[in-house]
């Protein structure tokens, strides 16, 4: 039986975080990830979890002591955001490349500078090339059901990669919704119990972590994590089927919402494809029903294969970035889709829109702009502006 609550992202984080019980959590609080890491405190206070919760001094010590952990054999678990994610940026790597499935929730907000607490997406994909599984979130529902199945997703013995479970900043980390909750046993199942094949404390069979690995064998190394990464999209899916078993709630790469007869695509991860599955409704009721939406789940690994069969034939695509890759030819999502796109035969012309740096609104009004944009492309068969920016002051 599931039980309803009304509950924050981060609230939720937490719950899921409480349900999966790990070993250990190495934490450090940062706005707005930090009320994660404050209820999940409470629960090691009030012994609901049996986890060793380590209070560190920096975002870097939080993720090397999850590493230390999870070498040694304990489920670990951390979270974060921006400057903390930045903080990091040495450690996301070794874990990575040690092939230590650790989970961490990543409440997205801008990087500094200026200094800004509010969404946008530049901390996880400043780090989409750490070699991390990257997971986005559209509202709390999502987020509880993304961190169960990071679990499994991450421990697969065919992939052995940390995950980030990725979930807008304030927008859904502070908004209370409706969230339908498994129950702790059939959580505590679905997760099952974590086993490392070579942990650091059995000292009957003696490992070495972390040697130095030079021009001998590093390459090679580096080809497993590509293989290993490869292999995630089919575990995210099989994950995903068992979890709809459990919960009713079906997840894969992507979301399809009105895109089997449309012919303009609107492309967008997070809280924002919430606000465009809204506003393709309000078009409908206008009589305009052409306009569809395609919501990444996984950006990392990018499921190219997957998003090229369902785009291929469309005419036009728009592809929304709520983060800016300096000196690139547009956002990281729409460089992702235009790449897979390219060596299709009748090619669909794509652009791309930044939007919501900082946390600056995105209303549906900006929406209709992109569909009335997508429509324009559509009838002069050629493209304007190649990258646009949503809802900035002249």
């Amino acid at each position: 039986m599931a039980r309803i609550d009304a509950m924050t992202g981060d609230e939720v984080a937490a719950e899921a975080m409480r349900q999966i019980n790990p070993d250990v959590v190495a934490a450090y609080p940062i706005t707005p990830q930090t009320e994660i890491v404050q209820n999940f405190s409470q629960f090691v206070a009030d012994g609901r979890v049996k986890t060793e919760m380590v209070r560190v001094e920096s975002e870097h010590s939080a993720m090397s002591a999850c590493i230390g952990a999870e070498a040694a054999g304990a489920r670990a678990m951390t979270a974060t955001c921006a400057n903390g994610l930045a903080l990091m940026w040495e450690v996301l790597y070794i874990a990575a490349s040690y092939r230590l499935p650790i989970v961490m929730p990543v409440v997205n907000r801008a990087l500094s500078g200026p200094i800004n607490i509010h969404c946008d997406h530049s901390d996880s994909m400043g780090a989409r090339d750490s070699g991390w599984i990257q997971l986005y979130s559209e509202n709390c529902q999502e987020v509880y059901d993304n961190i169960i199945q990071a679990v499994r997703i991450g421990e697969d013995k065919e992939v052995l990669l940390p995950v980030m479970v990725c979930f807008d900043g304030f927008i859904i980390s502070h908004a209370t919704e409706r969230v339908k909750l498994l129950e702790d046993d059939a959580v505590k199942k679905f997760v099952g119990e974590f086993s490392i094949e070579h942990p650091l404390l059995d000292i009957e069979h003696p490992v070495t972590y972390g040697p130095l690995d030079l021009f001998d064998y590093y390459f090679e190394h580096k080809r497993q994590q590509i293989e290993a990464m490869e292999k995630v999209p089919a575990v995210i899916e099989k994950v995903g089927e068992e979890y709809a078993r459990l919960s009713g709630r079906k997840y894969g790469l992507f979301e399809s919402f009105n895109l089997e007869s449309a012919d303009l695509v609107i492309v967008a991860a997070g809280s924002a494809t919430g606000t465009i599955k809204a506003t393709i409704e309000e078009l409908k009721n206008e009589n305009i029903d052409n306009v569809g939406l395609l919501k990444i789940r996984a950006f990392r690994p990018f499921p190219y294969k997957q998003i090229k069969e369902i785009l291929k034939d469309k005419n036009c695509i728009a592809v929304m970035d709520r983060s800016v890759s300096f000196g690139a030819m547009g956002g990281p999502i729409f460089l992702e889709i235009r790449s897979c796109l390219y060596d299709v035969d009748k090619k669909p012309q794509v652009v791309n829109y930044i939007y919501g740096l900082g946390g600056r609104e995105l209303s549906m009004e900006h929406i209709k702009k992109v569909a009335v944009d997508l429509a324009k492309i559509k009838k002069a068969g050629k493209i304007e502006n190649l990258v646009s920016y949503l809802g900035l002051r002249e």
